[in-house]
């Protein structure tokens, strides 16, 4: 941990107004930082943003990212939506500018213990399980990171003693330096973002770096049934510990399981915690059901294994409603389940004809310009006993904020629907 004032008089560019760009920019300012923010787009939530910004005294520019904003600056804080190949990075590396993710900032501040998680998909579900846990044991615990509220935005309200249950992205462990969990999980991996990486090993190399700082006094729980994962044990310095399905739970689960094992809680509390979890927004939740049609807001699934996973989960005929911005995967994995349990894919986005192609000759598929008409098509196709899917395969950001607002308005479009027949 670093001591507090090693930020205070610095000149820090923040890269990125997101929600952790913003949080970083709060943050430094609380630590006497002169800040400055640079953002690419322009919007009017961008707007209102800077305007808060501003009033805090910080320097903001929308829009593009100057050269001249590196002028004299002593660190840059890397949003994790910024790639490394960003014009503005590749000139801050030139200038030999240090370079760190929020993540990291806010790990330099942090007196709490963290257990941090990784992996391609659950990680949402596993952060959220094991925050639970720790409530439920009494402890003052902080879920966070890439679940949807920055890890810098509540880094100090921490003291010694508390816990901090940290989802974190591969964008956001790329820009570390000394990060360093006390226990850290790795679930799975299948290849994601290629859209970013210019290959599966490079977004591989990027998911590693989660234990690079571990050493003996900490733990590494990896999924032993994933070769990917349980081959990184060779580099890895913590205690290891493996969980695999077993006793008829499930992989997130077993992993639960172990972390609160390695924190000496008891298992009437993860049973408790078990028992009464509903799953978590956006990730194969249940939005409702009329004309005998049931509808399932699935926007969390961003890539084909996550859809994989909903579809091996759902009963009964689906219309499966799929598209958004291609993240460069390949859709073979998922084709046999489609092949057998989807009766009509409705697709949307920027990576609809892609889709089309992918899968001519596996599915009926019928195209649509926006979520609502998607929806509409979806309904009138569907017959007793079928179910509706949200389950993009893809990125929101060619028509939504996030995969947040996607579901969202999927589920406002139902509701809406449902009143229409009501």
């Amino acid at each position: 941990m670093l001591d507090r004032t090693y930020y205070r008089g610095k000149n820090i560019l923040v890269v990125g107004l997101g929600r952790s760009g913003y949080a970083a920019a709060s943050l430094l300012v609380k630590l006497g930082s002169n800040v400055t923010v640079s953002e690419r787009d322009i919007n009017d939530t961008l707007k209102e943003m800077a305007s808060k910004l501003k009033a805090e005294g910080i320097k903001v520019e929308l829009g593009g990212h100057r050269k001249e904003v590196l002028k004299d600056k002593d660190l840059i804080v890397l949003s994790p939506g910024v790639n490394t190949y960003n014009p503005i990075v590749i000139e801050a590396n030139r200038k030999g500018i240090p370079i760190i993710s929020e993540i990291e900032l806010a790990y330099t501040i942090c007196p709490a213990k963290i257990i941090a998680v990784s992996g391609t998909n659950g990680k949402t579900t596993v952060t959220t399980l094991i925050g639970r846990c720790l409530q439920q044991a009494g402890k003052r615990v902080y879920i966070c990171g890439n679940i949807g509220v920055p890890f810098s935005s509540k880094v100090e309200e921490m003291s010694g003693g508390d816990f901090v249950s940290l989802e974190i992205s591969s964008f956001q462990l790329e820009r570390i330096v000394n990060f360093k969990p006390f226990i850290s999980v790795m679930l799975n991996f299948s290849p994601d973002h290629l859209d970013r990486y210019h290959n599966i090993e490079g977004y591989l190399e990027a998911k590693k770096r989660l234990f690079i700082n571990q050493d003996e006094n900490d733990f590494a729980v990896l999924n032993y049934d994933d070769p990917f994962v349980r081959d990184m044990a060779k580099i890895i310095m913590a205690k290891i510990i493996f969980f695999k399905d077993e006793d008829g739970m499930n992989q997130n689960f077993s992993a639960v399981k172990k972390v609160i094992s390695i924190l000496g809680l008891g298992e009437d509390i993860l049973e408790n915690v078990f028992s009464n979890f509903k799953g978590i927004e956006h990730r194969l939740e249940y939005v409702t059901g009329f004309k005998g049609v049931n509808f399932i807001n699935d926007s969390k699934a961003t890539n084909v294994e996550s859809t994989l996973w909903a579809l091996k989960n759902i009963e009964g005929p689906i219309i499966l409603i799929a598209g958004g911005r291609n993240k460069g995967l390949s859709f073979d994995k998922v084709k046999p389940a489609i092949k057998s349990k989807v009766k009509l894919m409705v697709l949307i986005g920027e990576a609809k004809d892609v889709l089309k192609k992918e899968f001519s000759g596996v599915v009926n598929t019928e195209e649509a310009s926006l979520l609502e008409e998607a929806v509409n098509i979806a309904f009138n196709s569907a017959c007793r006993g079928d179910t509706i899917l949200l389950s993009p395969m893809c990125a929101s950001f060619d028509m939504f904020k996030n995969y947040e607002e996607r579901g969202n308005v999927f589920k406002q479009i139902v509701k809406d629907l449902n009143k229409r027949y009501a």
